[in-house]
C-alpha cells in the first residue's frame, strides 16, 4: 500500500496503527521518503537519524508504547529537550549537547505513541537569529520564527505534527506563514519541564499540525486534558467577534485582510469589538515582562557563551539586560489590570477572530517577521489558535488568529475546528503541490 503524507491526518495513522491496518515502520518510511524529497528545498530539520526513527517506530509496533499517538510522526522544536537526539537550542554554543532525559511534553507524546522523526530548525535560544529553514511555499520568505522547523516540516508535509513554543509569537505567526494549525494553550496548562526558558510567565509549547483536530490531539495528549479532543462531526460555533484594533502596530496587508474577510463572511459577518483603553499599553508590557525574564534566563549565554552565538542574539542579550525590575512590575500589573476587565475585550461574545499577523509571510530570510498581533495575548495568557484560511494574492498561505478568554481552551479548540471545516466547505484552504 502506498503512504502519501499529503493525505494522512494524525488521528487516522493512530487509529489504522492501533487497528493493525498499517505499521508504524511504513508510517515513518513514508514521511522519510518525503523528507529525503523536500529537505534540501525546506531545511526543516537540525537533527535527523532515520535509523533512529525507524527503531522508535518498531518499538510501537512491538507494543512497548502507544495510544492516542501511535505511528504518528512528530517534528520537535529543537529547544526541547531530548535524550536521544542533540538538543542545541537553534545555537553553536550547545552544539552536540545531550540532555539527560526527555521534555516532559516529549516524554507523554512519545509514550502515546509519536514517533520523533528529528529536532527542526529554531531561531537561537527561540530568540532573533534566524536559522536557513524556508518557507516551503516559497523558498524566498521566510517561514516565521521561532518554530521555523517544525511550521515549515508541516507545511511541506514531511510531518504529522509538531511541537513549537511561544514566548511572544513564535507558534500562532510561523503556522500562519506555513499554512497549519498552531495551537497556543492558556499559560500553565502544559508543562514546560525540559523546555528551555526564555520568558518564564509567557512561556507556552505549541502543538502545531496540519489541521485543528490533529493540533486539539497533541495538545490533549501533553497537556493531558481530554475534553481537548475535538470530534470529527463539525462542533457548536458559540458566539464570536472580529476584533481588529488599529494599534496593533503593522496595517492589515492584502492577504491579511483576505483572510479576516473570508472567515467573517461565512460566520454571518461577527460584530466588530471596540478596542478597550488599556490594549495598546500592553505592548509595552509585554516587552517590559519578556526583558526582564529573558535577562535572567539567557544569564549563563550572555556572561559565559556570548562568544558562540550570534551577533543578532549577543544584541537581543545586551537589548533584554537593560530591563529593570520596576519595568517588569509595572507590565505585570498592566496585565492582571487587563485580566480584571476582560468583559470590556470580549463583550458577549466567547471567541474572537483576529489576524495571527499583517499578511502572507515577507520575502527574505534575515527576518522572521513581526509579533505585533500576537505578543497581547501571550502576555494575557489567553489561548489561541492560528486556523489557515487558504492562499493570498501572492499564493502563500493566510489564516486568522481565533482567541478565547484564560482557560477556556476546549471551547476555543472545538471553535476553531467549525471554523476550519466552514472554510473547508468554502473551498479553503487550498494548497498548491510542494
Amino acid at each position: 500500500m502506498t503512504l502519501d503524507p499529503r493525505a494522512m491526518t494524525a488521528r487516522g495513522i493512530a487509529k489504522a496503527v492501533n487497528a493493525g491496518d498499517v505499521t508504524a515502520v511504513a508510517v515513518t518510511e513514508a514521511y522519510l521518503d518525503r523528507i529525503n524529497v523536500l529537505e534540501a528545498q525546506v531545511q526543516a530539520f537540525a537533527y535527523l537519524d532515520p535509523k533512529r526513527a525507524l527503531d522508535e517506530a518498531a518499538a510501537v509496533d512491538a507494543g512497548a508504547k502507544g495510544g492516542l499517538l501511535s505511528g504518528v510522526p512528530l517534528a520537535v522544536k529543537d529547544v526541547i529537550d531530548s535524550a536521544d537526539m542533540p538538543t542545541a537550542y537553534g545555537s553553536d554554543a550547545y552544539t552536540g549537547f545531550r540532555p539527560g532525559r526527555d521534555a516532559t511534553c516529549m516524554h507523554l507524546a512519545r509514550m502515546a505513541g509519536a514517533v520523533a522523526l528529528g529536532k527542526t530548525v529554531t531561531t537561537e535560544f527561540a530568540t532573533m537569529s534566524p536559522g536557513p529553514t524556508r518557507n516551503p511555499f516559497n523558498p524566498g520568505h521566510t517561514p516565521g520564527g521561532s518554530s521555523s522547523g517544525s511550521a515549515a516540516a508541516l507545511g511541506a508535509a514531511m510531518a504529522s505534527v509538531g511541537f513549537g513554543t511561544q514566548t511572544s509569537g513564535s507558534t500562532i505567526r510561523p503556522s500562519g506563514f506555513c499554512g497549519v494549525a498552531g495551537f497556543k494553550a492558556s499559560l500553565n496548562r502544559i508543562d514546560r519541564t525540559g523546555v528551555k526558558p526564555l520568558g518564564e510567565s509567557l512561556d507556552v509549547v505549541g502543538a502545531m499540525a496540519r489541521d485543528v483536530r490533529d493540533a486539539a490531539l497533541l495538545a490533549a495528549v501533553i497537556a493531558r486534558e481530554p475534553s481537548w479532543i475535538v470530534p470529527e462531526e463539525t462542533p457548536d460555533l458559540p458566539a464570536v467577534a472580529l476584533f481588529l484594533p488599529e494599534q496593533e502596530g503593522p496595517a492589515l496587508e492584502a492577504g491579511g485582510q483576505m483572510a479576516i474577510d473570508r472567515v467573517a463572511a461565512l460566520l454571518a459577518a461577527p460584530v466588530a469589538m471596540a478596542t478597550p483603553a488599556w490594549w495598546d499599553g500592553l505592548g509595552p508590557a509585554q516587552d517590559a515582562v519578556f526583558g526582564w525574564e529573558a535577562s535572567a534566563s539567557l544569564a549563563v549565554e550572555r556572561d559565559l557563551r556570548a562568544a558562540d552565538v550570534t551577533e543578532i542574539t549577543r544584541g537581543f542579550m545586551a537589548r533584554q539586560a537593560l530591563s529593570t525590575a520596576e519595568g517588569h512590575r509595572a507590565g505585570c500589573a498592566a496585565r492582571d489590570a487587563a485580566l480584571a476587565d476582560l468583559d470590556s475585550l470580549f463583550g458577549a461574545a466567547e471567541i474572537l477572530i483576529t489576524p495571527p499577523a499583517s499578511g502572507e509571510a515577507p520575502a527574505g530570510l534575515g527576518s522572521t517577521g513581526n509579533a505585533a498581533f500576537n505578543i497581547r495575548w501571550t502576555l494575557l495568557g489567553t489561548p489561541s489558535i492560528t486556523v489557515p484560511a487558504g492562499l493570498g494574492p501572492t499564493g502563500l498561505p493566510v489564516a486568522v488568529q481565533v482567541v478565547a478568554r484564560p482557560g477556556q481552551d476546549a471551547l476555543l479548540l472545538h471553535a476553531a475546528a467549525a471554523i476550519e471545516d466552514a472554510l473547508r466547505r468554502a473551498g479553503h484552504p487550498a494548497r498548491p503541490e510542494i
